[in-house]
């Protein structure tokens, strides 16, 4: 089982998007069988085999074993993945091109590289996983608080400073090597969602605020 597979294919991408399904692959983290799941989901037997062999027909799930009871095979399944991420190949026609908003400031080039990533690291980690070899990738995430706009510019522009300098020092430019793609963003954190204090309260006690 891959810890995370990108999904390419549109229809493999609607069957994902199906809200019993979802449930489904989330609970095919362990293998099970379909009785094991219409226990678990609330839906008859034959609803949910329904489900699995769609998902199965996509890849999604796949067989564990087969197990013999009576007159019966009971097949266990299991996802073959733990988590999903839908690559922008399964909306190939509108998915967004990073060479249309090459634009550095721009929020839209963002989401385009980003999109474009998954899509990258989707075909590598399936390479990868098919020779049985490890991927190098190496990320880092953090989070930074600006006193200004100011200063979040200069920072910027430090940062890309720094980057290009390493950039031309490790940069191989003749025959051989592994070329390698390099993405650096920033971008504003979410703000925390705060709860509505007036959806918590009784009925009887908001009439009476």
């Amino acid at each position: 089982m891959l810890d995370i597979e990108v999904i390419e294919d549109p229809a493999a991408a609607e069957a994902s998007l199906d809200p019993i399904r979802t449930r489904i692959l989330q609970e095919l983290a362990e293998p099970g069988s379909a009785t094991q799941l219409a226990a678990k989901v609330g839906l008859p037997r034959q609803k949910v085999n329904y489900h699995l062999k769609a998902l199965e027909r996509h890849g999604l799930v796949e067989l564990v074993e087969e197990r013999r009871k009576g007159n019966v095979t009971e097949r266990v399944l299991r996802a073959t993945a733990a988590s999903y991420l839908i690559s922008p190949v399964a909306l190939q026609s509108v998915a967004p091109d990073p060479h249309r908003f090459a634009d550095r400031f721009s929020a839209f080039w963002l989401l385009a590289l980003a999109g474009r990533m998954v899509q990258e690291m989707g075909k590598l980690i399936a390479g990868a996983a098919a020779a049985r070899q490890k991927l190098a990738t190496f990320a880092i995430d953090g989070e930074i608080t600006f006193r200004t706009a100011a200063d979040r510019a200069a920072f910027a522009e430090d940062l890309g400073v720094a980057v290009a300098r390493l950039v031309d020092q490790y940069h191989h430019g003749g025959a051989g090597g592994r070329k390698h793609r390099l993405v650096v963003a920033l971008h504003p954190a979410l703000k925390p969602e705060v709860q509505d204090s007036t959806k918590t309260k009784p009925a009887k006690e908001r009439d009476n605020d």
